[in-house]
């Protein structure tokens, strides 16, 4: 665990008679892109849920830079360096690009919430906004209203939100949700940019994005991971095959 960046150790989740993380653990280096797939209701997001304190376990620890951050809420894992994003993106549509990233600079800053009109002019705000922006290739869309992004910009924009606070590890919930064959390969390729120079975790059904990106693989289940080990470990894994093209009841 000592050259883990994120540990969890025996995780468990129950919603009545469900259970949604079983006994599950995970270790995540510095630096490591991991996946983490499975079939639908296979307790992927709930796993995300504890990892980043929205859903505190019933059983088990979670450690983070050094940390055992199992009782932290969101914010004080967000402040060690633990960002995320949603598989529902969570943007001011009716600010321009650069304004909501600039407000993600101000939280992180420990400034006042009031945005004023020459809080936009300020090179404060706005460098290190900027600076986020060209990191997912969203510079050139800078000025433009969010609600006028496409959905793949929306992801890449949520992505720009989460790098202003310089963190160590990101938490990608399904990024290539509802993109189309282009918007996830550019995406794909930004994020290839950020390989090595902070840990992800990616949540995602997109088979290609995952091969591409991931270091490792993890494979979950009803709740426990029943594999993982490297994009060609995990191609050839039987158990993994049967989990995807079997007949076993799924959970919802």
């Amino acid at each position: 665990m000592s050259e883990a960046l994120l540990s969890a150790r025996g995780l468990v989740k129950r919603y009545g008679g469900i259970v949604a993380t079983d006994d599950l653990s995970l270790d995540i280096a510095p630096g490591e892109t991991h996946a983490v797939i499975g079939p639908n209701g296979a307790g992927k997001t709930t796993l995300i849920g504890q990892l980043t304190g929205e859903s505190e376990p019933d059983a088990g620890c979670v450690y983070f830079n050094g940390f055992d951050v199992t009782k932290f809420p969101a914010f004080r894992r967000a402040r060690l360096g633990l960002a995320r994003s949603f598989q529902i993106t969570s943007i001011f549509q009716e600010l321009t690009v650069i304004d909501n990233v600039a407000l993600a600079v101000q939280v992180h800053a420990g400034h006042s919430f009031r945005f004023w009109r020459s809080a936009r002019r300020d090179q404060r705000l706005r460098a290190p906004a900027l600076a986020a922006l060209q990191q997912v290739d969203l510079d050139g869309r800078a000025d433009v209203i969010a609600a006028h992004l496409s959905h793949g910009e929306h992801r890449q924009l949520e992505i720009a939100i989460a790098l202003v606070g310089q963190p160590r590890m990101l938490l990608l919930d399904e990024p290539m949700a509802g993109m189309s064959p282009d918007e996830s390969r550019r995406l794909v390729a930004r994020l290839r940019e950020l390989k090595g120079k902070l840990a992800i975790l990616l949540v995602e059904h997109d088979m290609d994005a995952v091969y591409a990106l991931a270091d490792r693989i993890s494979v979950m289940v009803y709740g426990r991971i029943i594999a993982c080990g490297d994009p060609e470990a995990i191609r050839s894994d039987e158990e993994v095959r049967h989990a995807y093209l079997g007949t076993r009841e799924r959970r919802s």
